[in-house]
């Protein structure tokens, strides 16, 4: 018969347990982000599609909008990480999301992502954002009003990089941890 804990570490226990919903305001923090990002996605279309649609002087290039494109694609990258983080980061650390597991609209990865899946989610998101960033930067190489130095690229690539070295130090981690065997 296993012995009756002392009703003090009991207490001490369920609160420490309770506190985990001291994370939600963090969530809805983030929600607000993920409104803060569609706003600045929002500003971005209103600004470029103007300039898509001008034919003759102050058209938009082939360059302008490739770049106008990778903007977007970047703050969606944004979003769609953000998504992720708020929905795994509840699930794992605050409570099961109460949906419709069989809804239409559920994506299949919901309730899966654990912390190490999550782990590897952000650090490619955060690859390909500095990716793009980068792509950004060298397209602008050469272009009057973009002021970047030979540091600052060498620096953006070095970054970049060490991203991607994380992102590959943290895929064998998860993977020899895998192999091993669990206590």
């Amino acid at each position: 018969m296993a012995e009756k804990k002392p009703w003090a570490e009991t207490a001490f226990e369920r609160n420490l347990f309770r506190a985990r919903w001291l994370m939600a305001p963090f969530y809805l923090g983030l929600v607000l982000a993920l409104l803060m990002l569609l706003s600045v996605f929002v500003q971005e279309v209103v600004h470029f599609l103007p300039q898509a649609f001008v034919f003759g002087e102050g058209h938009m290039t082939a360059d302008t909008a490739i770049l106008a494109i990778l903007s977007l694609v970047d703050l969606s990258l944004a979003g769609n990480l953000l998504l992720i983080v708020i929905y795994s980061g509840y699930e794992n650390f605050v409570s099961k999301l109460d949906l419709d597991e069989n809804h239409v609209d559920r994506p299949p990865w919901m309730g899966t992502v654990d912390f190490s899946g999550l782990k590897m989610k952000l650090i490619a998101s955060i690859v390909a954002i500095s990716a793009i960033s980068l792509l950004k930067a060298f397209m602008n190489l050469g272009k009057p009003g973009y002021d970047i130095d030979q540091a600052s690229l060498m620096w953006g690539v070095i970054i970049h990089l060490t991203f991607v070295t994380s992102g590959v130090l943290l895929a064998l981690m998860d993977w020899v941890a895998s192999k091993t065997d669990k206590h």
